[in-house]
């Protein structure tokens, strides 16, 4: 996030920081389409002819030929990826500070692609122009924003491709996974392809293994959490694409007091016990603290679910295909069957 901005982060830049604890929606009303009207949204051709794609702003993005020279926000190319299709560039986590993958690229080979910006407030403009974009990518988590694209350069940077933004909250992952796979056909890939179709197929098993965990153990209650050196905040469950499927499929989430954003609940280390949960997932996002470096908080220490072993990370930004999203349900599918009642 910049420093030139005021000294209270927006709810953008909270959601970028890590502290928003992936509360997904923000604040727009609808999130993705489901499948049946999204079917007509993009082209269906590889052809050279003309190309269109409808986004989740209700815009249109329109070219001479299907566009081949992509940049996309890097959790977007990640999913593209996944469905065959390459970007040029991109932008947002990309890269640690170790010089590995960010946890946002997935399969990406990161030494392949041009890095526009690696943080929040960080666009190389000059860079995505001489690339001759064809074609702009990214997620929407409030209604019109363009996730990771700086406000103060948006205009110029609009002006380069026709642009394309994909609902990342008031949606739920099976809808998301969709509109991004109406992208990646629309962009030439083969959707009924052996691999995809298998990724699916282990996407819907996890879901109905998810189910069933929830079922058998109704007494169990998740929190979601996020840690900052100063606050840990607690997600509402029904404001992200994540947990509110998880939801959906019967898992029982702590609900905290949100504050008037209406998203999240920012506790002091003092107060990290108000709520009692016997799983706690945690933001694993690199700008986010991780379990390991809470060490030194004593109270997060004496919380029942770390004592019992029972912490698990969260992916709170979803790369959106059948591929990475099927091991997120398996996983939190296998937490709820071990875990033990202990709040």
């Amino acid at each position: 996030m910049s420093t030139t901005r005021a000294s209270r982060p927006t709810r953008r830049g909270l959601l970028a920081m890590g502290g928003a604890v992936g509360l997904g929606a923000v604040l727009a009303a609808c999130g993705g389409s489901d499948s049946k009207d999204s079917a007509g949204s993009g082209s269906k051709s590889a052809d050279a002819g003309p190309w269109k794609f409808k986004d989740d702003r209700g815009q249109v993005a329109e070219a001479k030929s299907v566009p081949k020279n992509i940049v996309a926000f890097t959790g977007v190319a990640a999913a593209l990826h996944d469905y065959g299709i390459e970007v040029k560039a991109v932008f947002g986590p990309t890269k640690t500070k170790d010089g590995k993958p960010d946890v946002q690229a997935g399969d990406l080979d990161i030494s392949k692609v041009e890095i526009l910006g690696n943080v929040w407030g960080e666009f190389n403009v000059e860079k995505y122009a001489a690339l001759g974009p064809e074609l702009l990518v990214t997620a929407m988590w409030e209604k019109d924003a363009l996730w990771y694209v700086p406000d103060q350069s948006k205009d110029k940077i609009l002006k380069l491709a026709p642009s394309v933004a994909l609902w990342a909250a008031q949606t739920t992952i099976p809808k998301a996974i969709q509109r991004h796979e109406d992208l990646a056909a629309s962009l030439g890939a083969d959707v009924k392809s052996a691999k995809v179709t298998a990724a699916k197929a282990r996407f819907e098993k996890a879901a109905a293994r998810l189910r069933a965990a929830a079922k058998s153990k109704p007494e169990i209650k998740v929190m979601v959490g996020s840690a900052s050196q100063d606050l840990f905040y607690v997600s509402l469950a029904k404001m992200s694409a994540d947990t509110l499927y998880f939801q959906e499929l019967g898992v029982k989430f702590v609900e905290p007091k949100v504050n008037a954003a209406g998203f999240f609940e920012e506790l002091s280390w003092e107060n990290v016990d108000k709520y009692g949960a016997d799983i706690i997932m945690m933001d694993n996002r690199s700008s986010a603290l991780q379990p390991e470096a809470l060490t030194s908080k004593p109270t997060w220490a004496q919380l029942p679910a770390v004592k019992a072993g029972q912490v698990v990370p969260r992916t709170t930004e979803p790369i959106y295909s059948y591929d990475k999203c099927a091991p997120i349900l398996e996983d939190l599918a296998k937490a709820i069957e071990n875990a033990k009642k202990v709040a």
